[in-house]
């Protein structure tokens, strides 16, 4: 199993739930204030009146086999409009309970 974090701008909130219900991914943790700036290119999402939008992460774990579907459809919706920006970290994991 793998835990997938993704962090992206409030603006594509419904494009990751539907990803999520098309995948059949039901579990998931949701934060929906979160403030930062991405590494590269990524515009300052801080909520303040400078850079007033935000962004929210979502973290949900997956069994391997659909790490890089998932994946790919981050790939696909960061495509479409990169200045939105969406970003995927995944981890193993090791033990549950």
């Amino acid at each position: 199993m793998k835990a997938v974090f993704i962090a992206f701008n409030q603006a594509n909130t419904e494009r990751v739930e539907y990803m999520f219900d098309q995948m059949g991914i039901r579990g998931f943790t949701w934060w929906s204030e979160v403030q930062g700036r991405g590494s590269n290119t990524g515009e300052p999402r801080m909520g303040t009146h400078t850079w007033p939008e935000m962004n929210s992460a979502t973290m949900t774990v997956v069994p391997d086999e659909l790490v890089e579907p998932l994946l790919e459809n981050i790939r696909k919706m960061d495509e479409i409009n990169k200045e939105v920006g969406i970003r995927a970290f995944v981890w193993d994991i090791t033990q549950t309970v």
